[in-house]
Parts: structure tokens; C-alpha cells; sequence
């Protein structure tokens, strides 16, 4: 009889068990996906208090450091983009805007996106937010600037990236830099070869900024690149990070387990149903 027992409560562990793995890999990529949106939308929050507590003069200057960073890049010319030594140096040293190492953020409101900018494109940062790209203009804005940020697709912890493939030509997005809005509509959509990045140059005339990911979707072999060219705002454009991102993630974890506890609770009932 305990043997018997001992095998019906074995049985009923193992199904719990397996009932929990299967589990986990569903909710996985979206609570996942919730945990790094909760902490972009508090970097972009650190950020935003950051430059609210700024001085106008702090402001001005590193305004002018970029200025001065973009002036000397080459303009007209297919872009280096394999920055090292002195100049990966100075890079990593100016337009440090945030205590937290965000310089900006970018809004795409298609995409209801918002995600933090942080210098270089290294996989700590890419697995949680977009990269600036050195070698291309700070995205700061003006005339002969071409700013260029990357961010991964299909990441099962995160989107970043993963749909900037439904931008189509038309489209806004928003730069958040201190405390100025910059607006960019799509002009060109490209699908490229990693080593093909003539279309990143600088061009004396315009002010842009690319967004660039890999495609196809899974298989990386190209690279997308967004480009808008800079326009006025809209009504409405200033905007800071949505409330609704910036749910605490203690209010969201009850629901969590409530739901996990309802699933194995019912599971157990069902089981000794169909065991009796």
C-alpha cells in the first residue's frame, strides 16, 4: 500500500515537474522580455533625471565635444568603422552624458520602442540595448552628420531590434539627447553585406542616422540598414518613457506566481481524478 502511494506521489512530482519545464519555456521569452523592458525603461528614467538635474552649461559643453568629434569625421567617403587605440580612447571619452553610460535614447512609436543608446556595439551591450557604432557622427543632430546605432533581433531575452523590418519608408523615429527631440522620417531601406557600409557615409547636406540589424531573421548573413533624414517635430513628439513600461516588476511577479500556483494546483486535481 505505501509502495502503491509512494508511486501515485512520485508520479504525480514527475508530471508537476515536467508540467513547470514546459511552463517556464512558454512564459519565458515574455517575462523575459518584460524584465529587460522594465530595466531599459529605468536606465531611460536614470537618464532623464540625469540630464533633468544638469546644468545648461554641462549641456552646452558636451553638445560642443560631439559637435567637434563629428566635424573631424570624413565626410563624402566610405566610412572606418574598426575604431582602436587613441581614437577607440577618445571615442569611449567624449558625450558622456549619463551616469549610467546612456548618451541618448530612441523612440519608434510604430513599434511602441523605446530603448536606451550606449557607446560601442560590444555584446554587453547589445544583449540588453542598442550600440552607437564608433566612427559615426554622435547622434546629436545637424547638418553632415550621419549617426549609425545597432541592435540585435530575435534575442529570446529581448526584442531591441527584431521588428525594424516593418519600417517602411514614411515612417518617424524619435532621438531623445539631453533635453532636445530629434525627429527622423525613413528614406531608405537597405539589405547589405556586413563589409558593405558605403551607404553610412557622412553627407556635407544632411543630417541622418541609420538604424542597422542583422537579417534574414535567424540566419544573420546581411545586415539591415533604416535610414531616416532629420525633420521637424511633430506635435506631440517631446514625450518621456510610457507609465506603462514602468510598471514595478513586484506588481507584476504576484500575478506570475498566482498563475503558476492556479496551472499546478489544477493539474494535481485533474491527475488524482483520473487516478482514482
Amino acid at each position: 500500500m505505501r509502495f502503491r502511494k509512494f508511486k501515485e506521489n512520485f508520479a504525480t512530482a514527475i508530471l508537476i515537474s515536467l508540467l513547470l519545464v514546459g511552463l517556464f519555456l512558454v512564459l519565458y521569452p515574455t517575462v523575459s522580455d518584460y524584465w529587460n523592458s522594465f530595466h531599459q525603461s529605468k536606465a531611460v528614467a536614470s537618464y532623464l533625471e540625469d540630464v533633468e538635474d544638469m546644468e545648461e552649461s554641462k549641456k552646452d559643453s558636451l553638445r560642443e565635444e560631439a559637435r567637434v568629434y563629428n566635424e573631424k569625421l570624413p565626410q563624402n567617403v566610405t566610412p572606418s568603422l574598426q575604431v582602436s587605440g587613441y581614437d577607440k580612447t577618445l571615442y569611449n571619452e567624449t558625450f558622456k552624458v549619463s551616469k549610467s553610460g546612456i548618451m541618448a535614447y530612441i523612440e519608434i512609436p510604430k513599434l511602441n520602442t523605446t530603448l536606451p543608446i550606449y557607446h560601442g556595439t560590444d555584446e554587453t551591450v547589445l544583449q540588453v540595448a542598442i550600440g552607437h557604432i564608433p566612427g559615426t557622427s554622435f547622434p546629436i543632430g545637424g547638418k553632415g552628420s550621419h549617426a549609425v546605432v545597432s541592435g540585435h533581433r530575435g534575442l529570446p531575452s529581448a526584442r531591441l531590434f527584431t521588428d525594424i523590418d516593418h519600417l517602411v519608408e514614411g515612417d518617424i523615429f524619435l532621438i531623445q539627447v539631453l533635453d532636445e527631440t530629434l525627429t527622423y522620417q525613413v528614406d531608405q531601406i537597405l539589405t547589405v553585406l556586413p563589409q558593405e557600409v558605403s551607404a553610412l557615409r557622412v553627407d556635407p547636406n544632411q543630417d541622418y542616422v541609420t538604424l542597422t540589424t542583422c537579417t534574414p531573421y535567424g540566419i544573420n548573413t546581411h545586415r539591415l540598414l533604416v535610414r531616416g533624414h532629420r525633420v521637424a517635430n511633430l506635435k506631440g513628439d517631446v514625450r518621456v518613457v510610457s507609465e506603462a513600461s514602468q510598471v514595478e516588476v513586484l506588481l507584476i511577479a504576484p500575478f506570475i506566481a498566482i498563475l503558476i500556483f492556479v496551472v499546478i494546483l489544477l493539474v494535481v486535481v485533474v491527475y488524482r481524478k483520473w487516478r482514482q
